[in-house]
């Protein structure tokens, strides 16, 4: 069967699973950045018990399998009454996931201010929270950006695992096909252009403009 063939016949499902991971990487991409914003914020915070939840949670969610957490929040957590729909369990899990990983570049990122923007912050008497909002974390965005475009390309990669749960992402459905016509290379490989194209061309691009709009806010453009 050509290439043509197969996506006549199998391009629409492809289509499909294909929306599916884009809706789970959206998803899944809000859930991080909300996360990590408060447990890297959190990490910082010199209140003990918020800085042991962040660490907390940075720290099971770093150190443990994404398929694993996947499994956990779809299988374990209905044993103690919270079940979570296979669709809100793929994206909840890769953002949980994730977003581990997005608080310690938060924390590093606002570390890595200069002093002396933190004093003079402190010398015109603006409060912790005015200062944060105002002075640091927009400068510390600017800095976190670069590696958030990668973190966001492994967010997309890791929707793949959803699959395993029966949510129909591109993924499921290039398993589906391949499991009923043996046509591993068509199936495979086309999912491996689809996810490259939605890296290459639209999370690489959009995360590019966003580092050039946020050097033009601060002035370094």
């Amino acid at each position: 069967m050509s290439i043509w063939e197969y996506m006549q016949i199998y391009g629409a499902r492809l289509a499909s699973g294909t929306a599916i991971t884009c809706a789970q990487f959206v998803l899944a991409a809000l859930i991080a950045i909300v996360v990590a914003l408060l447990a890297g914020l959190g990490k910082l915070s010199q209140n003990w018990l918020i800085r042991g939840t962040s660490v907390v949670y940075i720290e099971i969610f770093r150190g443990t399998s994404l398929l694993v957490q996947l499994y956990w929040i779809f299988f374990v957590l209905p044993l103690f009454g919270i079940t979570l729909p296979k669709f809100v369990a793929g994206f909840v899990s890769v953002g949980l996931n994730v977003g581990s990983y997005g608080a310690e570049l938060v924390r590093g990122a606002i570390q890595s201010v200069p002093k002396g923007q933190w004093e003079a912050a402190y010398a015109l008497s603006m409060s912790p929270a005015k200062r944060m909002r105002r002075i640091i974390l927009p400068q510390a965005i600017g800095i976190m950006l670069p590696p958030w475009g990668n973190l966001l390309i492994e967010l997309l990669k890791g929707t793949a695992l959803v699959s395993l749960i029966s949510v129909a992402d591109l993924m499921f459905q290039a398993k589906q096909i391949n499991a009923s016509t043996f046509l591993s290379a068509q199936s495979f490989g086309i999912a491996l252009v689809i996810y490259y194209i939605l890296a290459r061309f639209f999370i690489t691009p959009f995360m590019r403009r966003m580092e050039r709009a946020m050097a033009r806010r601060l002035g370094k453009a």
